[in-house]
């Protein structure tokens, strides 16, 4: 979780806040149902980022997020794990072997 949180702080925090909550109507909160579901899709979107936009919760949101193709797959798992259980959130880890197994699905 400390490692995860440290990707966070330098990845996510600016658009995403301290709290998780986002900026309303620009950056989705990071909790819910979008978060807390399908690893391998969360992990294909943090390493992508939508095109245009993006869906969190049944709520379009209209500022694209970066691509997160610099960071390697045990960060993407690190942070994934931190944001899946934090913001009241409370989900199972993510493995660097997921993150692969997603990149696999994406080449």
């Amino acid at each position: 979780m400390d490692s995860g949180k440290v990707v966070y702080s330098n990845q996510c925090l600016s658009c995403h806040q301290a709290n998780g909550l986002g900026i309303a109507d620009v950056h989705p909160p990071l909790n819910g149902k979008s978060v807390t579901g399908d690893k391998i899709k969360l992990i294909v979107f943090l390493m992508n980022g939508p095109n245009t936009q993006g869906e969190m919760n049944g709520k379009i949101y209209q500022h694209a997020m970066f691509t997160n193709s610099e960071i390697n797959d045990q960060e993407i798992a690190d942070v994934l794990t931190f944001i899946r259980n934090s913001f009241g959130n409370k989900a199972s880890s993510v493995k660097a072997t997921d993150v692969k197994a997603a990149r696999k699905k994406l080449n």
